[in-house]
């Protein structure tokens, strides 16, 4: 009993988000859910890679499975303002799971073809561009501003485990008994969270004034951006790692088969050692929430980061790359923990729902461009080339960016100077 209460207390101290029953509720509904997405990621990935036998196709399907996000997020930002969170995500949720069951049932009955895959792609696309930002905004209505940073790294860790677990249990399906079965089992997993979203009782913001004038609206929280340098700086730096950076689920397939020379099983070990580390990353940026989101870790782990995708591109071995992968993990992690609380502490509760909407239109809609740029880059110079250029593309333009806000900083304090001896 003493043992229990004791790792309850240190639970209760490293992880307070789990303290609010609605967050823990929801958590636990993730957990089970993001197993089954990541199954039917490496399931679709490597389905795709072997019915074209292209990696340029298979980067044009990331592409659009993220263009609705890219065309549509500050949209999705004015409606997430609007109404309750809780009843968008019901929605959003439930359409996911038919559409697992739709690409099951094509595997199954063996009529599955590219141009399937590609509009279930791209209707997914559509759903995730009103649930990604939803569910980011959600978080602190659900665990508080006070434990907002512990709370997304725990989704933060959630997720990573399930990039651990998902690929591999993924390979072995995959393996043992077909794609399809990926699949249909993320179709079930959804389950978990629809009822958790069902016992959830919160009373959710929504927005009391508003104007009837959309673009007006989407005007505004761009205005509310730019106006505010640690929103901005965070957002443009998000954008350089969404292009150059997150296009693991491109590359990793085609380095697997076409450097290394390997299978199944060996691409979802490399995926799981990407989720590994990341959940490290997770873990850590938990017990070390208190301290509140710091610049210098965002700029430090983008530039850690770049450096193992230069460091992969010279690899041969999968061993080295595994390595690797899991300190790209890790940083990655603490990049995105770090920027997903700037953002959302940093918002007043008026425009949180349209700054995570832009925050997930850099993030995820800017795999389109990056999809199709290590699509391109891979198929026409390799796997490992791509990884190279991806590397010194990301450390070179965010040295340029702090260089710019540097320099810009000098001359706003030169002008406030003037302004004084005036």
């Amino acid at each position: 009993m003493n043992i229990f209460k004791v790792s309850r207390n240190i639970i209760r101290q490293s992880f307070p988000a789990l303290s609010h029953d609605n967050f823990r509720i929801f958590w636990f509904g993730q957990c089970v859910s993001l197993i089954g997405t990541w199954m039917q990621s490496i399931g679709q990935t490597w389905l795709v890679f072997s019915l074209t036998g292209s990696p340029f196709l298979l980067g044009l399907l990331g592409a659009v499975q993220f263009l609705p996000l890219t065309l549509f997020s500050l949209f999705a930002g004015v409606v997430i303002d609007r109404y309750p969170k809780r009843q968008i995500l019901l929605i959003s949720q439930f359409t996911s799971m038919i559409l697992a069951f739709t690409l099951s049932a094509l595997v199954f009955t063996h009529t599955v073809r590219y141009g399937y895959v590609l509009t279930l792609a791209l209707i997914l696309g559509f759903c995730n561009t009103i649930d990604l930002p939803t569910r980011q905004s959600f978080t602190i209505e659900m665990a508080g501003k006070k434990d907002l940073m512990n709370a997304i790294a725990l989704n933060s860790a959630t997720f990573n485990l399930a990039r651990i677990v998902g690929p591999a249990i993924g390979a072995l399906v995959m393996a043992s008994f077909g794609a399809g079965w990926c699949f249909l089992l993320n179709g079930f997993s959804f389950l978990a969270v629809l009822v958790s979203l069902i016992k959830i009782k919160i009373t959710p913001y929504v927005r009391k004034r508003g104007s009837n004038n959309v673009l007006q609206e989407i005007k505004d929280g761009l205005k509310y951006i730019a106006g505010e340098q640690s929103l901005l700086q965070t957002i443009l730096m998000v954008l350089i790692v969404g292009i150059f950076i997150f296009n693991f689920n491109i590359l990793i397939p085609v380095f697997t088969k076409n450097v290394l020379h390997l299978g199944e099983k060996v691409y979802g070990v490399l995926m799981s050692a990407l989720g590994l580390g990341s959940l490290f990353g997770a873990l850590m940026v938990s017990v070390k929430s208190k301290s509140g989101p710091k610049a210098k870790v965002l700029i430090g782990s983008v530039v850690m980061v770049s450096i193992m995708l230069i460091l992969v591109s010279f690899t041969k071995s999968y061993y080295y790359t595994a390595i690797l992968l899991v300190v790209t993990g890790l940083f990655n992690i603490w990049f995105s923990t770090t920027a997903n609380s700037t953002l959302q502490i940093t918002a007043i509760d008026e425009y949180r729902g349209r700054v995570m909407s832009v925050y997930s239109l850099v993030f995820a809609g800017a795999t389109p461009i990056g999809n199709m740029f290590a699509g391109f880059t891979a198929d026409k110079f390799g796997a490992d080339t791509s990884f190279l250029l991806s590397g010194v593309s990301a450390i070179s333009l965010t040295a340029l960016l702090m260089l710019l806000f540097m320099i810009k900083a000098k001359g706003r304090a030169k002008v406030k100077t003037c302004d004084y001896e005036h």
